[in-house]
């Protein structure tokens, strides 16, 4: 405020303003994912992508870097046009295209019900109950519940042991999972079950198989694909395309244990650029993924 008598608050120095921070905020479009806004002009019948009329034109590689990408998904052919069934099927569900290709890769592996878990836990920011103040006990809980496969897997886990407690909001305070978040979970997942059989995908458990929820992940996330650098000790990552130094949150259940190759479901850029929501993998999943995406004019020396 400026009223007064009473003393402002500042979020940030008066140095970093004049010299860090842009004299205009970046449009929306051009930070975003362009992959989701793609499908959708493509959905609405709007096939001129490179020709439409953005509020804020998106940058020529972040274009083309979207409609590769969901060219190796299965979602675009040739002509840039929605394949039937995959493009449409991947319309429909109201989730990012990479989330919505891995709840179809599911129905070919066998572990639909659990990728639908995933696929809801992802659509929120935690469920976590982060803002305690108490980080080390958050911490501990975690551990509790920790897959050697990653976080998709230790969401699994979470979700299992909210549904076997008989008194959710102790288990919540106890385990330090935000309850309100589990509901909403639980709502998103219950609404993508009627949305994927609507769609004629079967559902299905792998009940403890997780190396084929390992393989959906995959399926669909491909484009986030990261190998540890060789002689790490710092635990740095380089994605697979574009050789981009990345490294593991450490909210991550992997953080510090560095497998050799990963996949990331976002990243979050504070003084480095960090891996958050990540899963261990096979590198002969991706090409099995995605080969467009992975076998250029010369193969990519990383997957060897």
């Amino acid at each position: 405020r400026g009223g007064g008598g009473v003393a402002a608050s500042r979020l940030y120095t008066e140095e970093y303003f004049n010299n860090e921070m842009s004299a205009e905020g970046i449009p929306e479009i051009q930070r975003s994912n362009l992959v989701s806004c793609v499908i959708q002009l493509k959905a609405l019948g709007i096939d001129n992508i490179l020709g439409f009329d953005w509020p804020a034109s998106p940058s020529p590689e972040a274009m083309v870097r979207a409609l590769e990408v969901l060219y190796s998904l299965g979602v675009l052919d040739d002509d840039a046009k929605l394949t039937s069934p995959t493009g449409f099927q991947v319309a429909e569900i109201p989730l990012d295209p990479m989330i919505s290709k891995m709840i179809l890769s599911s129905s070919h592996l066998g572990c639909t019900e659990e990728i639908i878990t995933i696929a809801a836990v992802l659509s929120i920011q935690s469920i976590w109950a982060s803002g305690w103040g108490a980080q080390k006990e958050l911490d501990e809980a975690k551990l509790r519940f920790a897959a050697a496969e990653g976080d998709h897997v230790t969401f699994l886990n979470v979700y299992k042991g909210f549904l076997q407690s008989s008194k959710l909001s102790q288990w919540c305070h106890k385990n330090y999972v935000n309850y309100h978040a589990m509901k909403k979970v639980i709502e998103i997942r219950e609404q993508l079950r009627r949305t994927a059989q609507r769609l004629g995908i079967v559902l299905k458990s792998c009940e403890t198989d997780m190396l084929v929820v390992r393989k959906a992940i995959t399926a669909g996330f491909f484009a986030n694909a990261c190998r540890l650098e060789a002689f790490s000790h710092n635990g740095k990552y380089k994605t697979i395309r574009g050789s981009q130094e990345v490294h593991i949150h450490p909210s991550s259940v992997l953080f510090r244990v560095n497998p050799k190759w990963v996949i990331y479901y976002s990243l979050v850029s504070t003084d480095r650029q960090y891996m958050r929501n990540v899963i261990s993998i096979e590198p002969s999943w991706l090409r099995e993924a995605a080969p467009h995406f992975y076998h250029q004019q010369r193969p990519n020396p990383m997957l060897h």
